[in-house]
């Protein structure tokens, strides 16, 4: 199913068959490659701020393990977009997840041996896993028309479900694995991530070939640039910046609403005498609500519109915020449902994100611009994530829910700035 008839991307460049065969081969390949992601991304998110509470035994830095591999994540996507802007997805992608291995790896023995600087420099590293799960996504819509880069998103999206939402669910059992090895319950998910990512990074490195965006870029090149498409590609320049401006900012805005509630929701469960397994239910249905909507997404941004759905995204945010911050008294059912709230404005903004990214850029620069905004991503959640622990700490859970409230709404003054600077530009050409 993974063999293509052929590794000369200029052949493959030349003919339309093959270049659909490849799209729909390069879907199959990111299809397995983030159902194994998904797994590996859910340790941090469900444990990483229980793990580090036991570890350290202050509950104003339980932000700290989130922060930590979110920065991680921040480099690592930097790197992952240059490597992947000089040599194709397939070495990006496949370093990034066998460094996010490595990773979890570390975290396993630092919880084994209760090292904590060992624990900051591991989740540091495990950031990679979640930097490369996301800078997936991009690699199906490098040979997806235009009609079709949303869905093709939204299909990587979707995959990570598998993974994503399992991975929660498994923190009891693999916590019953961890103590069968004699080590901590909490370093059992983290196992998981070990041969989560590492499995990722194998399918990308021996099937992701040909490579699509070195093919996406073969077909540009043979493309004759006519006269006037110039003059249109000049004139479009400051359209594009906006483009860039809005989508970077529907990703960070997003990214920091949703990493800020999440990281926290499971201390402020603990506080009120939730289960490990509740927590891992709620977590299951919030990550699931972050990428089993996608195909529906991606469609609606396709059909709908790129900005409609950033509107989506403000008031589905803030309507999670808002639910969040009157669940003081831990209730599960309201946790549950703002969480499920969360991941779906947070759905609505990365793939409605992306896809203006997408449109925005050009195969000469994407890979290298995608790279650069998510590291802005990845930075955002790192702030959300220390911030969010402090004003947990020293204000409550309910104050954190109402901030979160207003940063999603910000988004709208964002489009609208946008959209009088696109009138201004059609009137000045």
């Amino acid at each position: 199913m993974f063999r293509f008839q052929t590794t000369d991307i200029t052949e493959i460049a030349a003919s339309e068959v093959l270049q659909r065969a490849l799209y729909k081969r390069t879907l199959l390949v990111v299809l397995l490659s983030q159902t194994l992601g998904g797994a590996g991304l859910a340790a941090g998110i469900t444990v990483g701020a229980l793990l580090a509470k036991d570890m350290l035994g202050l509950e104003s830095l339980t932000g700290l393990p989130s922060a930590l591999f979110t920065l991680g994540s921040a480099l690592a996507a930097y790197l992952v977009g240059r490597i992947t802007h000089q040599k194709g997805r397939r070495l990006g992608l496949s370093l990034g997840f066998f460094t996010g291995a490595v990773g979890a790896l570390g975290v396993v023995a630092a919880a084994a041996l209760n090292n904590v600087p060992l624990l900051f420099i591991a989740l540091f590293v495990y950031g990679a896993g979640t930097a490369t799960n996301l800078q997936a996504r991009y690699t199906g819509a490098d040979l997806a028309s235009k009609h079709q880069r949303a869905k093709a998103v939204s299909i990587a999206m979707i995959a990570t479900t598998l993974g994503a939402v399992a991975g929660p669910n498994l923190v009891t059992p693999m916590g019953r694995v961890a103590e069968f090895f004699s080590l901590p319950a909490l370093s059992g998910p983290f196992m998981l991530a070990v041969l989560a990512y590492g499995a990722a990074g194998l399918v990308f490195y021996l099937f992701l070939k040909p490579d699509p965006l070195l093919v996406a870029r073969m077909i540009e090149e043979r493309k004759e640039k006519k006269e006037e498409e110039v003059v249109q590609t000049t004139a479009s320049i400051s359209y594009h910046r906006t483009g860039i401006v809005v989508g970077a900012s529907v990703l960070v805005l997003s990214h920091i609403v949703m990493v800020a509630i999440m990281t926290m929701t499971p201390v402020h469960m603990q506080h009120h005498g939730s289960t490990l397994s509740a927590v891992g239910m709620v977590i299951g249905l919030h990550v699931a609500s972050m990428y089993l909507p996608s195909l529906v997404t991606g469609s609606l941004v396709d059909k709908v519109g790129r900005v409609k759905m950033v509107v989506a995204s403000a008031f589905t945010l803030a309507a999670a915020g808002l639910l969040a911050a009157f669940a003081t008294d831990g209730s599960v059912i309201m946790l549950t449902i703002a969480l499920m709230l969360l991941g779906l404005g947070w759905n609505f903004g990365l793939i409605s994100g992306t896809a203006i990214i997408v449109d925005s850029t050009t195969l000469q620069n994407r890979a290298k611009i995608q790279g650069s905004i998510d590291v802005g991503v990845a930075f955002g959640g790192s702030l959300g994530s220390i911030l969010s622990s402090v004003i947990v700490a020293y204000s409550s859970y309910a104050i954190l829910g109402f901030i979160g409230m207003y940063l999603s709404l910000l988004l709208v003054p964002v489009l609208v700035w946008a959209s009088l600077k696109k009138r201004k530009s059609a009137q000045v050409i």
